[in-house]
């Protein structure tokens, strides 16, 4: 673009122009049609990388119970499982190679067929110091590496899918920020791919979805393009439904989405998704009660939500049709 002395522009038709060069980004990408799926995927994100197994003793800590429950998840309905990984004694978080790879050599061993999606956000954790000395950075918490290292056990592990959460954010959680630059987030896809695995874009607000068409036009991400819809998580885009509909509203017709909120709303978002034409995510990473008063398990989660997409007269798809729709290659761990 051509340097311009904004001092000389009349501000009005720098507006003009801004508005033009923006409209420019989105001609000929049709956003996404309002319309429901005849079949449905369902995601389990099993045991996440927050405090909550201190909260419930249903969250999955070792990996032979995080198998256990994606094994479980599955016969409930669940076509794809989402995996982090803990320390088994702690339940601590944990981005551990061999952990990774003991959790999906179980579930690859068992009769039970699905989808292996495993985090790739660990490894992008800073937590600074107080307002009025926030460097040096706290290294409890802390916890930043290259993006060699931040996918290196998916070099091992091999799954189908593979989570990138597509921008910075702050949580809420004092001083801790989600930090993923725009030049990790490049180096990371590109390693994505060239691995021959289906990157899940997270997007926490409308930016990262705009950040993510981005990454789709430089080719680093390739179709078909998949993206999970990350709703209600302070400080990201609220579980309200405007705020849902501009995020869906955002997603090209062409990608494939999923969509969920955490706590309460976990089981009105499920429906909200599948009317909005996406698939479905559940599980005790985003959500431990299955009613009040009850915890649940996320075989129960599954179960529940499937209960809700069959009243909507939406059937169910299976991990070779999610493999099929995705063109994922199922390989075992080396």
């Amino acid at each position: 673009m051509t340097a311009v002395n904004l001092s000389k522009v009349d501000p009005d038709k720098q507006v003009e122009t801004e508005n033009n060069e923006n409209q420019s980004n989105t001609i000929g990408k049709p956003t996404m049609p309002l319309a429901m799926r005849k079949k449905v995927f369902i995601t389990a994100a099993l045991t996440g990388s927050g405090s909550t197994q201190d909260r419930s003793d249903k969250v999955p800590r070792s990996p032979e119970q995080i198998a256990n429950d994606a094994i479980e998840a599955a016969k409930a309905g669940a076509a794809v499982v989402h995996c982090h990984v803990r320390d088994p004694e702690t339940g601590a978080p944990a981005r551990d190679v061999h952990l990774y790879k003991e959790v999906v050599e179980r579930i690859r061993a068992s009769d039970t067929d699905v989808v292996v999606n495993l985090t790739a956000g660990m490894g992008g954790d800073i937590v600074f110091g107080p307002p009025e000395a926030p460097l040096p950075v706290q290294e409890s918490g802390t916890d930043m590496v290259s993006g060699a290292e931040r996918v290196e056990h998916l070099e091992v592990c091999r799954p189908e899918i593979a989570t990138l959460d597509c921008g910075t954010m702050n949580f809420a959680e004092a001083d801790y920020v989600m930090t993923n630059t725009p030049g990790m987030l490049r180096d990371m896809a590109q390693r994505m791919t060239d691995l021959g695995i289906q990157i899940e874009i997270e997007a926490f607000d409308t930016g990262h979805l705009w950040f993510a068409k981005q990454l789709v036009e430089e080719g680093v991400i390739r179709d078909p393009v998949m993206v999970q819809l990350c709703m209600g998580i302070p400080w990201g885009a609220p579980d309200d439904m405007n705020t849902f509909m501009a995020m869906v509203n955002n997603v090209p017709s062409d990608w494939v989405y999923s969509a969920f909120s955490i706590g309460k709303n976990q089981m009105p978002f499920v429906a909200a998704a599948v009317l909005s034409g996406g698939n479905v995510r559940v599980g005790l990473e985003d959500n431990l009660w299955l009613e009040r008063g009850r915890l649940a398990s996320n075989a129960e989660l599954v179960e529940k939500a499937s209960g809700i997409i069959t009243a909507m007269g939406v059937e169910i798809m299976t991990p070779a049709e999610v493999r099929a729709e995705l063109n994922l290659v199922k390989r075992d761990p080396l």
